[in-house]
């Protein structure tokens, strides 16, 4: 385990202190994970890997029965990794609140939505830090991993762990670190991406990262929980602008009949200074789409707009838009209406090989196309039923809709996809992915 330099001090160490420090060092910690999805599940089981027992907690009856039945249904985890350390009670789930009584360690790793009025929703966490405070035990370390405004976890979490008289601390430690899990990638998992750790106090930190060094490759602390919070906002922030970008550079070039995937590819030779981002049907996923908007709306209560993201926000959100209408203006070229004609999208996840679909593009597409007058239909190896504000939509098969289909608009660029036999069966391609890179036919139109 790699630790970077961190720029807090040596402090005074309690009884409590050291009794966790022992219980990390010889293994005998009881861990906890409060939520077990995307983040909580894959957590759970590394620490499980590096010997301490884990508890798993979540309300949803489903996954807990999952857990207990053997049955991993998080894609990133290793199953026989998951198999191993369930058969050996290294690791269990439950719906019982109290089980947090016997934890030495707990993470929550609960959703952060947006609410309608795309303000900050943090009522999963605010409701974990509820349920921990009736059961917590001094000498507790606590870490918020959910994504979050800067100023959370001492201004809405502390408070209420201190409720029951206990000082962080001295009598509980509390440390934001945020969740940097990216779904489908297996260059980097969760133990080998570095983790940022802040501590409300200088032992807070020290424990954190003793207790995930345990777990991970490398730790990086930070002086405060403010600077962690501001870290995973900044990621996801320059990540959503710099696509912003991307998208806007496509839109111009497409008015300019310039094909903006060379354009991007010969710029990315430049090997300083530039940095290739790409265009696409639009953003999805948890973080990108959402994150930005708790930064946002947190310094707009200081008065300072933050110009940037939201105009990163309004480019990326026309994207299922415009390629509605490369769609329509395709078909318009071949003679045929959107109304009455067949669309089938291939893809319909927010990113390629994983079956979330949290904020697809696709979804919209699915939506305006429909409105439109469309008949829709979708294939996705990894998606079999899709829910939509018309109601449910199951997937179709692939070779019998692309033969029927008057137009295939490809959303998402699943690497198991033979497209070159879809290209053969398809009438016209609208690819919004460039997964028909360097292939020239008069049936593609590029986005």
């Amino acid at each position: 385990m790699a630790i970077v330099e961190s720029q807090t001090g040596e402090s005074q160490t309690g009884s409590r202190r050291e009794r966790l420090r022992e219980r990390i060092e010889n293994g005998s910690l009881q861990a906890g994970v409060m939520g077990l999805g995307y983040v909580g599940l894959p957590l759970a089981v590394e620490l499980g890997r590096s010997g301490y027992s884990v508890v798993g907690l979540d309300r949803a009856g489903d996954k807990v029965a999952a857990i207990e039945r053997g049955e991993c249904y998080i894609p990133d985890v290793n199953d026989e990794e998951f198999q191993t350390l369930i058969q050996a009670g290294k690791l269990r789930a439950t719906v019982d609140e109290s089980a947090l009584a016997g934890c030495n360690a707990v993470s929550i790793c609960v959703p952060t939505p947006l609410r309608k009025t795309r303000d900050p929703d943090l009522s999963y966490v605010m409701d974990s830090a509820e349920t921990l405070a009736a059961n917590m035990q001094p000498g507790t370390l606590v870490i918020l991993e959910s994504t979050t405004y800067p100023g959370t976890t001492e201004e809405a979490i502390l408070p209420v762990l201190e409720r029951s008289g206990m000082r962080v601390g001295e009598d509980f430690f509390l440390c934001f670190s945020p969740e940097r899990v990216d779904p489908g990638n297996e260059r980097f998992g969760t133990r080998q991406i570095p983790k940022v750790i802040g501590g409300v106090t200088e032992a807070c930190t020290e424990l954190g990262c003793a207790y995930y060094g345990k777990v991970m490759d490398t730790v990086v602390p930070v002086s405060s929980p403010r600077v962690a919070e501001m870290v995973k906002l900044l990621e996801n922030t320059f990540r959503m602008i710099n696509i912003g970008l991307a998208n806007e550079m496509a839109i111009m070039c497409h008015h300019m009949g310039i094909n903006v995937w060379e354009v991007i590819e010969s710029a990315a030779t430049k090997p300083f200074g530039f940095m290739p981002f790409y265009p696409g049907p639009g953003l999805g996923g948890h973080c990108i789409p959402v994150d930005p908007h708790y930064l946002s709306w947190k310094i707009k209560q200081i008065g300072y707009e933050p110009r940037f993201i939201q105009l990163a926000s309004e480019i990326n959100g026309g994207m299922p838009a415009f390629i509605v209408s490369k769609i329509q203006a395709a078909l318009n070229d071949r003679e045929k209406a959107v109304k009455g004609s067949h669309v089938h999208l291939v893809g319909v996840a927010y990113k390629r090989d994983i079956s979330d679909v949290r904020e697809s593009p696709a979804l919209d597409i699915i939506g305006l196309l429909e409105r439109l007058g469309a008949k829709v239909t979708y294939s996705d190896p990894y998606v079999s039923t899709v829910k939509l504000e018309s109601g449910t939509m199951d997937a179709s098969p692939l070779e019998e809709c692309v033969d029927a289909a008057d137009c295939v608009a490809i959303i998402t660029d699943h690497r198991s996809i033979d497209y070159p036999a879809l290209l053969e069966r398809s009438k016209l391609i609208v690819d919004s992915r460039n997964a028909l890179r360097g292939v020239e036919s008069d049936k593609i139109v590029r986005l």
